[in-house]
């Protein structure tokens, strides 16, 4: 080899031994898998963010229909309503609520059986199930 046009030497270069080449293939890989991860991540992410959404929306469903003046049907429909326009109409088609009594209370228990979302919003029906509880108001 030359330095500024005089022979360095105790440096010899073997030929095929230089890695030219090869940050290219590891840049391909190790971003394509970094790709996937980042996806995975972001689409967890989004499960949780519409999981915590319709527990929010059920629980407000519930808290409306335990008030005094309304019935269960004012409470699925509530959640329903809070649902579609948090979301989408296809997570409010199955909402149920009932009443019922735990440790002694009368409670107002709505429940929502929702898509839970594997490729974007899209997801197998019928797979993510909350609940919302609100105590029954008497007069």
């Amino acid at each position: 080899m030359t330095r500024w046009g005089r022979a360095v030497r105790g440096v010899r270069t073997v030929r095929g031994t230089d890695d030219r080449g090869s940050a290219v293939v590891d840049f391909a890989l190790v971003g394509g898998l970094v790709a996937l991860v980042f996806a995975g991540v972001l689409q967890l992410t989004l499960a949780q963010h519409v999981r915590n959404t319709l527990v929010d929306c059920a629980a407000a469903g519930a808290r409306y229909a335990a008030l005094a003046d309304r019935t269960s049907e004012d409470g699925a429909g509530r959640t329903r309503q809070l649902i579609a326009a948090a979301l989408s109409s296809a997570y409010a088609q199955d909402v149920t609520v009932r009443r019922t009594v735990i440790d002694g209370l009368d409670v107002v228990e709505v429940t929502v059986v929702a898509p839970l979302p594997v490729a974007g919003l899209v997801g197998p029906a019928g797979t993510l199930t909350v609940a919302g509880h609100a105590l029954v108001e008497g007069p």
